[in-house]
This record gives C-alpha cells, sequence and structure tokens, in this order.
C-alpha cells in the first residue's frame, strides 16, 4: 500500500500552520501556496510596519518593544492575513483528504478507508460498520451499468 494525500491530517496543518505560516502548506506539499503566502505576508508586513519601528539590534527586549510600538492597523492586518493561511491549510487538508483516492483499489464506500489489508470475506467496514457489497455483485452492477 502506498501512502497518498488522503493520509494528511487537517489538524496537523492548522498547527504548523499557527507556528510559521506556510508552514502547513509545507505539510501538504503545496509548494506554490507556500511560497504565495510568505510572499504576501513578508511584503505585507514590508509595507505597513513604518521603517523607524524595526530595532537596530536583535535582543528580545527590543524586538518585543517594537511590537507594542506596531500600529493597530498593521497589527490587524498581519493578524488577519495569519489567520486566513490557517483556514486556508486547514480547507486544503479536508478536500484533499476527501478528494483523493485510495491507490489500492478497494475501499469502503461511506468513509472511504483502504480495505485491502482487510479480510476479503467481511462483509462490513471495520471502521464504519458499514455494508459491504460482495466483489461478485459489485462486478454484476457495473456490468449493468455499460
Amino acid at each position: 500500500m502506498t501512502e497518498t494525500a488522503s493520509a494528511k491530517r487537517p489538524w496537523v496543518a492548522i498547527v504548523l500552520s499557527v507556528v510559521f505560516p506556510g508552514l502547513g502548506h509545507v505539510y501538504l506539499r503545496e509548494w506554490l501556496r507556500t511560497g504565495l503566502w510568505l510572499v504576501l505576508l513578508f511584503a505585507t508586513a514590508w509595507l505597513v510596519i513604518p521603517p523607524d519601528l524595526i530595532p537596530q539590534e536583535t535582543s528580545y527586549e527590543a524586538i518585543m518593544q517594537a511590537s507594542r510600538n506596531l500600529p493597530r492597523d498593521a497589527s490587524f492586518l498581519i493578524l488577519g492575513l495569519r489567520v486566513l493561511n490557517v483556514i486556508d491549510a486547514y480547507v486544503l487538508a479536508r478536500q484533499t483528504t476527501r478528494t483523493d483516492p485510495v491507490e489500492s483499489g478497494r475501499q469502503c464506500p461511506e468513509c472511504g478507508h483502504d480495505l485491502s489489508e482487510a479480510d476479503d470475506d467481511l462483509t462490513f467496514c471495520p471502521w464504519c460498520a458499514t455494508e459491504l457489497e460482495s466483489v461478485e455483485e459489485a462486478e454484476a452492477d457495473s456490468r449493468f451499468k455499460l
């Protein structure tokens, strides 16, 4: 069984995006979106943060003082972009989970879990308990649909 993007968990993408913008997209292997979010966030910060607020030294106290002096509009704009980044990573992870097929070929029609390693004589999905069609019934149905 090969691992697909359907194994990506939305909550991991959320946590990574909260830690650093674009990191959730890196987890999802969305390289273009990662770059676009980083460019958007850094360009916004460069445009809205006054140059006189940028500290000359890189001490903790200097950085904290600069962040306290940041204009309210700039803070809200950067926060809004961070929130949109987290939402985008979550939505993308959910879409990827729902749309990517399992490559093994046999999956539950209800929950989508991979059933290739389950017993062939199972009549239900071990994850969601949905009744499964037998292989013969599925083949017969597919012949009639043509």
